[in-house]
């Protein structure tokens, strides 16, 4: 009988330890994706619970979630981590590289087995007409018109180097990876950063300039973790190891691109053909899911973001407006403050918050609070303020406390201002939650992402349309219910006013 408990108990805890729910993250472009898918769905096939924290932004964006225990892994590239994120100002080996790493307590699986290098790529009769083939001969075309995707033009890695040890001097712009090669295509752009494995280099017959001066770094792929993740866990990964070549890559990519192939199709089809795991459990497959199924989750989860960001405005803004209106003296240092809320950028203000929150609903809530601070607040102050001064007199004659007078004449007399104020901030909450997805925090905002990955229009229309009906439907929301609160009396004078 003990024997018996004692195999029961094993047993347990090994289910247990399997059923360890597991972060993975990933980088929003295309390749990104289907490597994280593919992470994903071996960890699941060996008994894993998988949560996937896809779309996060940039490079630092996914190594501050690594590092603050958001996320437990995500694919990434060995010269991004030597350049981007350790700042390292030699070229390393791969041992050099994992040696570095294990002093901050990080370390990367085996390479993948393909170098997805950053390159430059004009079309192929451009280069032609202006005789392109190293990236040394753009030193003779200041005139190109470049367009270059916002993380490349910041990297160490990136332009900013890249143009003084190859004496460039054209003025390139920024724009995001996945509209690069329409832009590239109908002449917008005439030269764009691009990654070695993309799938849209053969679509868009392009031409990869060669690095003559050997700037880049080699970018293996690999798998980022915590030196403290499970061996079990390092054991799935490493499976990875040499099995991916660039060519393979590349066909991954084009699949999803121009196949019309989900992410988790593609991973599948390459751990069956590869036989990394032989006993495919298909339940473990994400299956295709109709438009409205697909939109329903992301719709409520925008909704609760935007509801309890603007729940806290309210609760913290309205009492606000009333001190400040109570105490004059306090109004324009504190509106000051909150306006100055309100110039930061919403995508900066998101980065703000990893560092002390992490990603996820946490941090993009406290943004979206912030945001809707601003309008609740001023117009409150505004509206208490604008109170008719006769009014205000006739209630202190009539004997009327001061709490008394603020609320039952002064706050019912505002309450169309404030209500105002309270909707402009529920509209701009809608709108700046679909940015919330960089970070993690879902919502309709992961359709735009990863539409603009993929270049993919019908994904975008899929969060934007949405979002817009949402902040029509809030807007006549609003309406009614200012009908309800507005006080008899004013409506009265109101229908006066517009005969």
């Amino acid at each position: 009988m003990k024997n018996i408990l004692l195999i029961i108990l094993v047993l347990f805890s090994f289910a247990k330890l399997n059923s360890q729910t597991i972060k993975v993250g990933a980088k929003h472009f295309n390749e990104g994706y289907i490597l994280s898918e593919i992470l994903s769905q071996l960890l699941e096939r060996n008994g894993y619970e998988v949560e996937r924290k896809f779309n996060l932004g940039g490079t630092l964006i996914c190594y501050e979630a690594l590092i603050n225990g958001d996320i437990d892994l995500y694919p990434e590239y060995t010269g991004t981590i030597s350049e981007a994120i350790l700042k390292m100002k030699d070229k390393v080996d791969y041992n050099q590289l994992k040696k570095a790493l294990n002093k901050d307590e990080l370390d990367i699986s085996g390479e993948y087995g393909f170098n997805n290098t950053y390159a430059f790529a004009v079309k192929n009769k451009t280069a032609e007409s202006l005789s392109l083939n190293n990236i040394s001969d753009l030193k003779k075309h200041p005139e190109l018109k470049i367009g270059l995707s916002y993380e490349f033009l910041e990297r160490e890695d990136g332009w900013k180097n890249l143009s003084k040890v190859y004496g460039l001097n054209q003025k390139p712009f920024g724009l995001e990876h996945g509209l690069a090669y329409k832009a590239l295509d109908d002449g917008q752009i005439m030269l764009t950063d691009v990654y070695s494995t993309d799938g849209e280099i053969p679509r868009y017959d392009l031409k990869i300039l060669n690095d003559d001066k050997n700037f880049f770094p080699k970018y293996s792929a690999v798998t980022f973790y915590k030196t403290d993740i499970s061996d079990s866990i390092k054991s799935i990964l490493n499976s990875l190891t040499g099995n991916i070549t660039e060519e393979e890559m590349q066909k991954m990519n084009s699949k999803v691109l121009f196949e019309n192939r989900s992410f988790a199709e593609v991973a599948e089809e390459f751990i069956k053909n590869k036989k990394l795991y032989t006993g495919i459990d298909e339940q473990n497959i994400p299956k295709n899911e109709s438009i409205i199924s697909e939109i329903l989750p992301k719709l409520l989860q925008h909704l609760k973001l935007t509801f309890i960001a603007l729940l806290i405005s309210i609760l913290i803004a309205v009492p606000s407006g009333i001190f400040i209106y109570m105490h004059p003296s306090f109004s324009k240092p504190v509106l000051y403050l909150t306006g100055l809320l309100q110039t930061i950028p919403s995508i900066a203000l998101l980065a703000f918050m990893i560092p002390l929150f992490g990603i996820g609903f946490l941090p993009a809530v406290i943004a979206l609070f912030l945001y809707g601070l601003l309008p609740i607040l001023r117009n409150t102050a505004i509206a208490l303020f604008s109170v008719d001064p006769l009014l205000k007199e006739v209630a202190e004659g009539m004997g009327l406390t001061r709490s008394q007078k603020l609320f039952h004449i002064e706050l019912p007399l505002s309450m169309p201002t404030i209500l105002a104020g309270i909707r402009t901030a529920a509209v701009i909450n809608i709108g700046t939650a679909t940015l919330a997805a960089f970070i993690g925090a879902g919502g309709l905002g992961e359709f735009i992402v990863t539409g603009l990955a993929l270049n993919n229009t019908g994904l975008i229309l899929m969060g934007a349309v949405p979002a817009a009906l949402l902040a029509i439907v809030t807007e006549i929301l609003f309406e009614i219910l200012e009908k309800y609160v507005t006080p008899k009396y004013l409506k009265r004078n109101k229908s006066i006013a517009d005969h």
